[in-house]
């Protein structure tokens, strides 16, 4: 039997509902934490989450709190807040864990603005000696709430734990592979969503297919770039958490960065895209990370650059177009 029946997920947002109604199919007894008391009140009394996944039934076995203290009663915990808000609700979650084994599981694809740190050193500061795991993949909340087929890459220092932790949380839709490549795995996740941006601009501003494809395949030269630096595993760039993960949110108006995107290529500035969402799209806080991590260790991302100079500002989007198009020619490998 599993030593991880009682899953806690701290995140009501679409993902985190999503995961939290994925670990009931998987039969664990599950509770999800909410910042908004209409949301916890929502899901427990009416089974549904309407402010992020309407038109998904949860199970009626999902529990919905507002107390970090139940949270930390439970035996893994996964994280599923945005990234930039992780460092916070560590900290808020910290006095009332009882023990440094509860799996922390991340789920959040960024890497944090302020620091330019990955999830995993962002647990290291706020809960020393805390047992950090990472999850990641090719995965919409929809497709996962509604149970459809999933593979998803779940990474543990100890392979034995991510072995348990993936039987935990699989069922016959879900499949988690594990891995020890905690850092190649939460890469993958954080840059995709800076290129689904350039993806979704591609998209809008009707440069067509080829284009299309020609940013994806650079775009992994990108990712990959960046995962060597850091010493992650080339299969796992190449894997669900990276390859996978990129090819999913650089192809489908689904990916909320891909459709920040495609508002930004029709000509709409960032800041009426973001007034009219609920969610955050990680790539616009995660692209001025990449930038300043790529520079400090001396390579070249292009493509992330050029999303980073038109979500603050400092380019408009023909001109980083046109700057891309214009970079001298070299040789592919």
């Amino acid at each position: 039997m599993s030593n991880f029946k009682n899953i806690g997920v701290i995140g009501g947002g679409a993902w985190g509902t999503a995961l939290a109604q994925s670990a009931c199919l998987a039969g664990c007894n599950v509770t999800l934490w909410a910042r908004e008391e209409d949301t916890v009140n929502n899901i427990n009394q009416n089974h549904v989450n309407t402010a992020f996944l309407k038109d998904v039934p949860l199970d009626q076995k999902l529990t919905a709190t507002t107390s970090l203290a139940e949270i930390a009663k439970q035996d893994a915990i996964l994280i599923v807040t945005p990234a930039q808000f992780v460092r916070t609700v560590l900290i808020d979650l910290a006095p009332f864990l009882k023990s440094t084994s509860t799996p922390l599981i991340i789920c959040a694809k960024g890497i944090e603005q302020t620091s330019s740190k990955l999830m995993t050193d962002v647990i290291a500061e706020t809960i020393p000696n805390a047992t950090p795991a990472i999850l990641s993949g090719p995965s919409f909340a929809s497709d996962v709430a509604k149970g459809l087929p999933t593979a998803v890459t779940l990474a543990a220092k100890n392979k034995a734990l991510g072995k348990e932790l993936a039987n935990a949380l699989s069922h016959k839709a879900l499949r988690p592979y594990w891995t020890d490549d905690l850092i190649g795995v939460q890469i993958g996740g954080a840059i995709k969503n800076v290129l689904a941006i350039a993806a979704g601009i591609v998209m809008g501003q009707n440069l067509g297919a080829s284009a299309h494809a020609s940013l994806i395949s650079r775009g992994f030269a990108e990712l990959s770039r960046f995962g060597e630096s850091y010493g992650a595993k080339r299969e796992t760039m190449m894997g669900l958490s990276g390859l996978g993960d990129l090819v999913l949110t650089c192809s489908s108006p689904q990916s909320r960065n891909m459709s920040l995107g495609i508002e930004l290529g029709n000509g709409k500035t960032l800041d009426e895209i973001l007034a009219s969402r609920n969610s955050v799209s990680e790539g616009v806080y995660t692209a001025a990370a990449v930038v300043d991590i790529s520079r400090q260790r001396n390579f070249e991302m292009p493509i992330s650059e050029a999303v980073e100079a038109i979500v603050t500002n400092k380019q408009s989007v023909n001109d980083a177009i046109t700057n891309l198009l214009s970079r001298p020619l070299k040789e592919e490998i």
